[in-house]
């Protein structure tokens, strides 16, 4: 496995798929194999969820920048839509890097025929997120194509921010691993929205601004803060195994520990689905010094969207770069990282 991971990655496939974009073992592949190779430089090859950079000298302040694209099918469903995930998903980039967001741009791809009230629905949930992110859209674009070359509406927004206290990045054994809140709820929404399975399961997506509540979470523990990162494709697991590879630490999780709620465990298991792996929008995986552990868990819960807050695991020293899942029956498995495409168009 080891050996695996430390091999160039090679792009197999003649052809894009599904898979390359689901945020796995595919996605990391094609972003490695093909981007990273055209484009690589010392910002780039992070793969971070922003870039920071200074733009004074080194002692000046920094900036954080980012982009996201949303192509969620169906565009709206139970607790929210393509606009809020837009703005939600680019505020929580910038969050978890450790800035504050100041402002945003959006561009808009349509598709000739596409109903003006259901632009207005969106473009109405946009303006009502970036305001309770207390961010501005500043600037856009838009484009137009013909009748079967999109599916009704896609968005591209990007971000900057001012960084006050970045993560140190450096994780250590000891350290405690949070989750802000109940997991997999926006995947679990959006299968279901899409009506195919004929399964009613009363659950709303999660999608929602985490820079209010990350705010918080620095103020209490200054400096104990080691890494951040929002869980949407791929979910934890992902998350939890690109930091592990990265650090060069092991993970070890506790299967009870994860908050799942029970309409999202009921629907995973219906459909042969670990609730690890399905896309959040508005949770974040955060890992604390082992000291700060109960302040990080209070400050969470103190704010309404992390009071489902839970410490979920801890890092270790060995086995590097493995995520390990202690289960409920006692026994520990393997977590990898997602192979193929359970969940198609969820953001």
């Amino acid at each position: 496995m080891e050996r695996a991971r430390a091999a160039r990655p090679r792009l197999r496939e003649d052809r894009v798929t599904l898979a390359h974009g689901a945020g796995g073992k595919a996605t990391r592949t094609l972003v490695e194999a093909v981007f990273r190779e055209a484009f690589g430089n010392p910002l780039l090859d992070r793969l971070d969820d922003s870039a920071v950079f200074p733009v004074d000298g080194a002692a000046g302040p920094a900036l954080a920048f980012t982009t996201d694209a949303s192509v969620v099918s169906p565009l709206f469903f139970p607790g929210g839509d393509i606009g809020d995930l837009a703005v939600n998903g680019t505020v929580n980039d910038l969050a978890v890097a450790g800035a504050t967001p100041l402002h945003l741009s959006a561009a808009f791809i349509l598709e000739e025929g596409f109903p003006v009230a259901d632009l207005r629905r969106i473009t109405a949930s946009m303006r009502r997120a970036a305001g309770e992110a207390g961010v501005g859209i500043v600037a856009g674009d838009t484009k137009v194509v013909e009748r079967g070359k999109a599916d009704g509406c896609y968005i591209t927004t990007s971000g900057v921010g001012v960084v006050e206290s970045a993560p140190s990045g450096e994780v250590l054994p000891g350290d405690s691993v949070l989750v802000t809140g109940p997991i997999g709820e926006h995947g679990v929404t959006v299968m279901l929205a899409r009506g195919d399975l004929g399964i009613e399961a009363g659950v709303a997506s999660d999608t929602a601004p985490l820079n209010g509540l990350i705010a918080d979470l620095r103020a209490a523990c200054p400096g104990a803060v080691r890494r951040m990162r929002d869980a949407t494709r791929g979910g934890v697991a992902t998350v939890l195994n690109e930091l592990a590879v990265d650090a060069g630490v092991a993970v070890a999780l506790d299967e009870d520990a994860v908050p799942v709620g029970p309409a999202v465990r009921g629907a995973c298991e219906l459909l042969g689905l670990d609730p690890l792996y399905v896309a959040c929008e508005g949770r974040a995986v955060i890992v604390v010094s082992g000291e700060a552990e109960a302040a990080a868990l209070a400050a969470l819960r103190a704010h309404p969207l992390g009071a489902g807050a839970a410490v979920i695991g801890r890092v270790e020293e060995e086995p590097p770069g493995l995520v390990l899942l202690k289960t409920s029956f006692g026994g520990t498995r393997v977590v990898d990282v997602l192979v193929g495409d359970p969940l198609p168009r969820i953001c």
